[in-house]
């Protein structure tokens, strides 16, 4: 009797990913910045957010050893995505905003046409942002949440350390739930827990679920 082969696990097209609330300014803070001083948005500093999130760079550089053309999606001016994004270089592709807002899915779309992605099957959007993720479910993507490090819990890094274990676990256990409302397919800690997540949504591929 011949030994059953090992069919590979389906590998992915393209990995999306949000801004500010994903990829760099944990707890997306940058939108505090709105709200100050009457300045103008553009005008402001926005480097003190441009600090990457646990595992942000780790998942960049595993998904571009393996040749997954990646990008991020944002809807704040230039002026403060290149900012925010002056971490990445190299490691991810820039989006610029799109002309139609979250939670059309234009997008996402536009991300992967820069990408030159020719096929919706296999992409993935990873965000902590529930507008972004309607806007990726809305685009026929497969959907990460991310629940601590998005605008849902909304903590600067130093608030989100002073805090006790129990209150964490509140705070990330409301946002899993409306994470998963809104329609995410999986819904993760932050992006240090990506490659197991992906690797889940790879079996589930595997067993011909759609997103």
């Amino acid at each position: 009797m011949l030994a059953p082969v090992a069919v590979p696990a389906p590998s992915f097209t393209a990995v999306l990913f949000g801004l500010s609330g994903c990829l760099v300014d944990f707890g997306a803070q940058v939108r505090t910045l709105r709200s100050r001083d009457g300045q103008s948005f553009d005008s402001h500093d926005a480097t003190p957010f441009s600090h990457p999130t646990p595992g942000a760079m780790v998942a960049l550089r595993s998904l571009k050893q393996q040749g997954i053309p990646c990008a991020w999606i944002d809807e704040y001016p230039a002026a403060i995505t290149e900012q925010l994004a002056s971490p990445l270089a190299g490691l991810v592709h820039p989006t610029p905003s799109p002309n139609n807002h979250w939670p059309a899915p234009d997008a996402c779309w536009q991300a992967l046409m820069s990408l030159n992605v020719a096929q919706l099957d296999g992409c993935v959007l990873v965000s902590g942002d529930p507008r972004l993720l309607t806007a990726g479910l809305n685009a026929g993507l497969w959907t990460v949440g991310l629940a601590s490090c998005g605008p849902l819990c909304g903590l600067s890094p130093a608030h989100w350390d002073a805090l006790s274990d129990l209150e964490r676990e509140r705070l990330r256990g409301r946002a899993t739930l409306e994470l998963y409302a809104t329609g995410a397919h999986s819904v993760i800690d932050h992006l240090a827990d990506l490659e197991s997540c992906l690797a889940d949504i790879s079996l589930r591929r595997m067993k011909a679920e759609k997103p």
